[in-house]
């Protein structure tokens, strides 16, 4: 096959970051098929449905081709209509088309208005964790200092934020302390608050191969999952126990004297203080579970799970289930206070993995693409709002204007009325995507782009291994950083860029304490194993060997004790009623599904999100479809699938298809620190169609 060509690049779904390869058709200019090289350091060989078979998203009729402007939203501004209008063609009822300058022109016209009329901070910048670091680096760059606002956030706001918040107020550091491959020396796992096999499936499969041979996983969740098959301890609590588990598990460590004395003394301040309080803390005791009705077996497996997390090797992985929750950057301290207490950090098969979500979201952080961090997490010369505080300013009319890329606003963030609302009282939305996703049908400028698989640029994935992609398809769509440059100079800025290698070199001087030694040869040179951050001389695959990376290299101890609330309460109290949903992955689809379902294969694999209910309960649910109602909103009709696999009076649902509307359900409660909503439980009504 003459016209076929092998190209190594990076899959662009979930932080786990897969090397990919693609047989690409040269003369077509068609991706044939993806797959991994068996020496692939993170793929192993592997690759999920997705990453396999999730690429025809590249070649889709529905692509955004061309720039995209709203024709009511140049009715309300006919200057700018004047100062484009021999430019424009028509499109259909609702959209203009037109060229990037075009696009470009219109909305630097309405920012300079917007920012003229209402001030500097009127502007807000949302989203990156989709696109590459150079991308992501030049969107906080542009907004802070072209625009001069300080408000930048992106996706993590609702996903691990509170890992980041957790783990640097301990450790000092905010990501994964281990390499992936570490899990093969582990003598001990738990996963908890990860639905791993569905959401990072290469990651299960190591856990899966060890667990086979040495049986030596446990696994915490609300419902039963895949991975509780291969586990020695199959632990299933009530919702928003977590902060409860973890510190019972500490405390079997304290009262059993399993800790690692000549370890906290060395590396450690604080754990006189933590060891009083946790030991003085009604709810820290394990046997507080013997009150639970229906979770009492909960006691003796805590204490078990305790002891050998506690006197072997052992890594602890968690998810989206640990820091979707009103509590989650706590329950991430209370995770690595058993890390702190038992010495189980800083060398191989120990550690500590938050398994990230987006493909760059661990990259649009250390890009500095959060309100609070410059890049490489330095202090910014002023600190801008989160997502859901730039919300309430759309609302009370103080922000005017959003520029968005990749970051479906208006289906992943909670409280979808209120989120609509804000929207709608904005005077300016640009957005730059791959396709119509629903923020982008209601913005007044789209500009349709390159995706991961059209152009270069640098990835870092959940274990902070960075990966350069390269265009495995030519498009003569631009890359983000390209609509940027453009807005940039009409803004008055003087980014003069010619290539995402430029970027990248400018990264590596800013953000040198991280990037410094990790230039475009070396990544090109170990594209399939990467180079894990910092990066100077050597890359760095186990952080924390010598010191935790705080001021003084200590690691710190911050006691929170559990406050009973939710269904705890109510089955302790005796008055459990109702239903409790939590919301997660499935296998076939990503997030917003913008992309896996434009594969056939994928969306017939899973139409529509499914809610699954306890045999039990199924007297309640007396039709094939509900609607499930909170104070804050309704869902769409859902289809209901009867299981075993939920316990009574819990329910869990999928969210990838928009028109489900299952963030409507969902209120402002979120995490106390760090304001990361509480997706993963809350009270529904059930209402049968």
């Amino acid at each position: 096959m003459e016209n076929i060509q092998t190209i190594d690049s990076v899959c662009t779904y979930c932080g786990v970051g897969c090397d990919i390869a693609a047989n690409v058709d040269i003369k077509e200019n068609k991706i044939t098929k993806i797959f991994a090289h068996p020496d692939g350091v993170v793929s192993q060989g592997k690759l999920c449905i997705k990453g396999k078979y999730g690429h025809d998203f590249v070649e889709s009729p529905n692509r955004l081709r061309a720039p995209r402007i709203k024709k009511s939203f140049l009715e309300k501004n006919p200057s700018i209509k004047n100062a484009i209008g021999s430019k424009l063609k028509d499109f259909d009822d609702t959209w203009y088309e037109c060229d990037l300058d075009t696009a470009t022109t219109a909305a630097s016209i309405k920012l300079k208005e917007i920012q003229e009329q209402y001030g500097r901070k009127a502007v807000c910048s949302i989203g990156g964790a989709r696109t590459s670091c150079e991308n992501s680096y030049f969107f906080q760059k542009f907004t802070r200092h072209t625009l001069n606002s300080p408000h930048v956030d992106n996706c993590a706001r609702v996903c691990h934020s509170p890992s980041l918040k957790g783990m640097r107020t301990t450790i000092g550091e905010g990501a994964a302390t281990n390499p992936y491959n570490d899990i093969y020396n582990a003598e001990f796992m738990i996963v908890i608050g990860s639905n791993t096999t569905e959401a990072h499936p290469i990651i299960a499969n190591r856990i899966l191969d060890v667990a086979r041979e040495h049986d030596n996983l446990a696994v915490f969740d609300v419902r039963e999952i895949k991975l509780h098959r291969f586990a020695k301890y199959k632990a299933i609590m009530p919702h928003e126990a977590n902060l409860l588990v973890l510190n019972m598990l500490a405390y079997v460590v304290i009262d059993e004297e399993l800790y690692d004395e000549s370890f906290i003394a060395e590396r450690t301040k604080g754990f006189a203080e933590f060891k009083d309080k946790i030991l003085n803390d009604p709810y820290a005791n394990p046997d507080y579970f013997k009150e639970i009705a229906g979770y009492e077996d909960m006691a003796k497996t805590i204490r078990k799970v305790a002891r050998e997390y506690a006197l072997k090797n052992s890594m602890i992985f968690w998810g989206l289930g640990i820091t979707e929750h009103l509590d989650g950057s706590y329950a991430v301290m209370a995770i690595t206070h058993l890390a702190l207490m038992t010495g189980n950090i800083g060398k191989s098969g120990t550690g500590l993995m938050p398994l990230r979500g987006q493909n760059n979201v661990q990259g649009a952080c250390d890009m500095g693409m959060l309100p609070y961090y410059d890049p490489d997490y330095q202090e910014p010369k002023e600190v801008g709002l989160m997502t859901p505080q730039l919300v309430d300013e759309m609302i009370e009319g103080r922000v005017k204007a959003v520029l968005n890329i990749g970051e479906d606003l208006t289906h992943i963030h909670p409280n979808i009325n209120k989120v609509d609302k804000a929207i709608k009282n904005l005077e300016f939305v640009m957005v730059q995507e791959l396709f119509m996703t629903d923020i982008a049908s209601k913005a007044d400028i789209v500009v349709g782009v390159k995706s991961a698989y059209e152009k270069t640029g640098v990835y870092v994935n959940a274990m902070r291994r960075l990966h350069l992609s390269q265009p495995l398809v030519q498009s003569d769509l631009p890359d983000d950083w390209e609509v940027l440059k453009q807005l940039d100079n009409k803004m008055g800025g003087s980014a003069s860029y010619t290539s995402s290698k430029d970027i990248w070199e400018e990264v590596q001087r800013v953000a040198y304490r991280r990037f410094s030694g990790a230039d475009y040869h070396r990544l090109e040179k170990h594209r399939k194993r990467g180079l894990q951050w910092p990066v100077h001389t050597e890359d760095t695959p186990i952080l924390h060997q010598l010191d935790f990376r705080t001021e003084d290299g200590y690691g710190r101890f911050h006691y929170k004790q559990y406050e009973l609330r939710g269904m705890v309460e109510e089955i302790t109290k005796k008055t459990l009623s109702g239903y409790h949903l939590t919301t997660g992955r499935t296998l076939a689809h990503y997030n917003n599904a913008a992309q896996t379902k434009q594969t056939d294969s994928l969306l017939e694999r899973y139409p529509e999100d499914i809610l699954l209910v306890c045999e039990d309960d199924a007297a309640d649910f007396t039709s094939d479809k509900v609607i499930l109602k909170t104070e804050y909103g309704e869902t769409n009709p859902l289809t209901v699938k009867l299981t075993d696999k939920v316990k009574p009076k819990t329910l869990f649902v999928t969210f990838h298809h928009a028109d489900s509307r299952i963030n409507a359900l969902f209120g402002d409660k979120c995490d106390e620190l760090i304001l990361t909503a509480a997706f993963k439980s809350v009270k529904v009504e059930v209402i049968n169609c």
